[in-house]
């Protein structure tokens, strides 16, 4: 079979995706080792036996739903390549936002970083490759998720940042941060979507909390007022519809400067505050 006969034959397999044409050729990529304009400019190309046997294996778990992330191992993030894994969440454009905001408000000087749940690492790196001034320190319960996130460290040889493996500040102690940044599991457990996309391939101790889904951040903001330094900055990821309760749990435990910030989509998905 040629390249642009596989694309049309496995377009017409994953007819439910809204991306059918793109997973194709990014799975006729990862397999064939061959870049997408290589594969625009020579779609005659024959795809070998072998070629073919991994590819029909790929498109078989893509049309039951499994994410492109998972299948071939990696995704982009902060236009850094990172490796990923069904042990961590596949990193999401909206996410980026937080790395925006955290680096809005690094100080000048040398600064002091916490990820908090780090997972694949992605928050930690971007903040650092863009900072190298900073140290970062990236925490995750998960042993999985810190080996991937040091091998993520690795293949983009950034070095200012320390992996750990902790349940969320257990493994601290006596430090002290300019800024604490953290995407953590807020989905509520009753949640209809977690049926829904790639979330059912997603590790749920990455997705959920308890307490309608704010057990979590309601601990990262009460517990990180003792971790950072004077006027040092604390940002969250929530869900679009948390906005309200989450402003409230920074004003309960005396944040200042309290703001929400939207995602790429128009929807709040981050907010900030400052404790003094």
């Amino acid at each position: 079979m040629k390249y642009s006969e596989w694309i049309n034959f496995a377009v017409e397999k994953l007819l439910a995706s809204d991306s059918s044409k793109r997973d194709a050729e990014i799975l006729l990529q990862h397999v064939t080792r061959k870049s997408r304009t290589f594969i625009f400019a020579f779609p005659e190309t024959e795809i070998n036996i072998k070629e073919e046997v991994k590819l029909a294996l790929l498109l078989q778990r893509r049309e039951l739903g499994e994410p492109i992330a998972y299948l071939i191992g990696e995704r982009e993030f902060w236009s850094l390549p990172f490796y990923v894994s069904s042990a961590t969440l596949i990193p999401r454009p909206d996410t980026e936002c937080l790395v925006e905001q955290a680096l809005a408000r690094l100080p000048k000087y040398t600064s002091r970083v916490l990820d908090l749940g780090t997972g694949t690492g992605v928050i930690a790196l971007a903040i650092a490759s863009e900072c190298q001034k900073s140290k970062v320190v990236g925490l995750d319960f998960n042993f999985d998720a810190v080996s991937l996130a040091l091998k993520n460290q690795q293949r983009l040889a950034i070095n200012n940042v320390h992996f750990l493996q902790s349940d969320w500040f257990t493994s601290l102690s006596g430090q002290y941060f300019d800024i604490i940044v953290s995407n953590p599991p807020y989905i509520d457990k009753k949640d209809c979507h977690l049926q829904q996309g790639d979330v059912r391939f997603e590790p749920l101790t990455a997705l959920v909390a308890d307490k309608q889904g704010i057990s979590h951040l309601s601990h990262i903001i009460d517990k990180s007022r003792s971790y950072l330094k004077s006027k040092g900055w604390l940002l969250v990821e929530h869900g679009w519809q948390q906005s309200v309760k989450i402003h409230k749990l920074f004003k309960h435990y005396g944040y200042k400067n309290i703001e929400s910030c939207q995602d790429y989509s128009g929807q709040d998905r981050i907010i900030l505050g400052q404790w003094y």
